[in-house]
């Protein structure tokens, strides 16, 4: 590619050509111009390194959350000492969003780091490919390109900051979405802790062999017992692709579904987890511990929907099949699918006599926002009549399947894991799993 000075010499050229036609020397001074830019284009090019003589390598994590920023770094490296002019572009894929991609400076020796800083707005695997140069030096008239090529895989996680946060909560709180809730832990049958008895414990947990040892009273500590199993469904239908405040609605029940898994976890019970759209994308059976959540989150993190409708006929057959421990089997998606699914109530009244059962859907705030306005013309209340039309099923239904005794939850986004774990532990606290 030609350089600035190059265009500069090449308009003197022209306008010397110019001057000297005036003067009947135009052609000899046209001839003498061009044929000094070709042997100092030559020289140029002569001086610049060969295209084979870079290499490049890339320091890039192995995994990161979406939507958080992190550092790459490019090692440009050449066979001998060079001293040029370097512009670096990565091969970025059309998800992240570079704060300072195009890298420039000047190249000494034989080797030279740069960083940049970067973030992928979607979940998933991607590859890193190449690395664009753009190099110059010498007289400074041309830019030599080459891309180099390099290929790295990065891991974009959903948000684990949730998870983080119960992994490294204390034993006896929790802080979800600002909140926190407390393990009741004198609930359960399976024997904890002894500890000293204050005032309002219960006094038939007392222990009287540790109470005469140490001369004071104490009292037994019960927990609700372990290894009770968690069900988490998840629905990657075509509903579950609706944007919602900037992400997808599966992306926020996967969030919440991690958390919850976190909890269940952390509590000693186990988590299984599938999830379906017209056939079952994944399965993973239940496990516990910490090792298992890390199975989880690697089986679903890139997952994605699918343009079909959900078939909820295909999930629940495989959770009657497979999973014959009671649990508790929490079902994340949308209202519309619960509403017009007519095969769900069956097989959920199936799965109901065997298991606890939890629907949870994410509430439409564009709905809620529509019942609230004040309609202003026909437009405007034909508008809210069809949005206080839909907020009235969707309540009828709940009301309906709470009839039943089927629990279902239609949960702002930002409540959606708060609402699941507040349920699970309550469950949990009256040994109920």
């Amino acid at each position: 590619m030609p350089t600035r000075r190059l265009i500069a010499l090449v308009a003197a050229g022209a306008a010397a050509s110019l001057l000297g036609s005036v003067f009947g020397w135009g052609l000899p001074a046209f001839w003498i111009c061009n044929a000094l830019l070709i042997v100092l284009s030559v020289a140029d090019l002569l001086l610049l390194p060969r295209r084979g003589e870079w290499s490049v390598g890339r320091k890039l994590p192995d995994r990161m959350d979406v939507r958080l920023g992190f550092e790459v770094g490019l090692e440009l490296r050449t066979r001998r000492p060079e001293s040029v002019h370097i512009e670096l572009t990565d091969d970025l894929p059309a998800v992240f969003s570079a704060v300072r991609n195009r890298l420039s400076g000047h190249f000494e020796g034989t080797e030279a780091s740069y960083m940049y800083t970067t973030m992928a707005l979607e979940r998933g695997r991607y590859v890193f490919g190449y690395v664009y140069l753009r190099y110059w030096g010498g007289l400074g008239l041309w830019k030599k390109q080459v891309r180099l090529e390099q290929a790295d895989a990065i891991d974009i996680y959903p948000d684990l900051s949730e998870v983080r946060g119960v992994l490294g909560a204390v034993q006896d709180a929790l802080i979800l979405e600002g909140h926190r809730l407390f393990k009741k832990q004198r609930s359960g049958s399976e024997f904890h802790y002894i500890r000293d008895y204050v005032q309002g414990d219960d006094i038939r947990h007392i222990n009287w062999k540790a109470s005469a040892r140490t001369t004071k009273l104490m009292t037994n500590m019960y927990q609700p017992e372990k290894g009770k199993t968690l069900t988490l469904v998840l629905d990657c239908g075509r509903q579950m692709g609706i944007e919602l405040e900037g992400q997808v609605k599966l992306d926020r029940t996967l969030e919440a579904a991690l958390t919850l898994a976190a909890v269940a976890l952390k509590q000693g019970d186990q988590v299984a987890l599938l999830a379906y759209s017209n056939q079952v994308k994944v399965y993973v059976p239940p496990g516990k511990g910490l090792l298992h959540l890390q199975e989880l989150t690697r089986a679903v993190y890139d997952l994605r929907t699918d343009f079909v409708e959900s078939n909820t006929q295909v999930a629940m057959s495989h959770v009657l099949r497979f999973i014959k421990k009671r649990s508790l089997v929490v079902l994340f998606s949308d209202m519309e699918s619960y509403l017009y699914d007519k095969e769900l109530l069956p097989y959920v009244m199936r799965l109901r006599r065997g298991h606890h059962v939890l629907l949870l859907s994410l509430q439409d705030p564009l709905l809620h926002q529509w019942v609230r306005i004040r309609a202003e013309d026909s437009r405007g209340a034909y508008r809210q009549s069809i949005a206080h039309k839909f907020t009235n099923e969707r309540y009828a239904y709940v009301t309906q399947m709470a009839g039943r005794g089927i629990p279902v939850m239609d949960v702002p986004a930002d409540q959606l894991a708060l609402s699941a774990v507040n349920v699970y532990l309550d469950l949990k606290s009256r040994d109920a799993l």
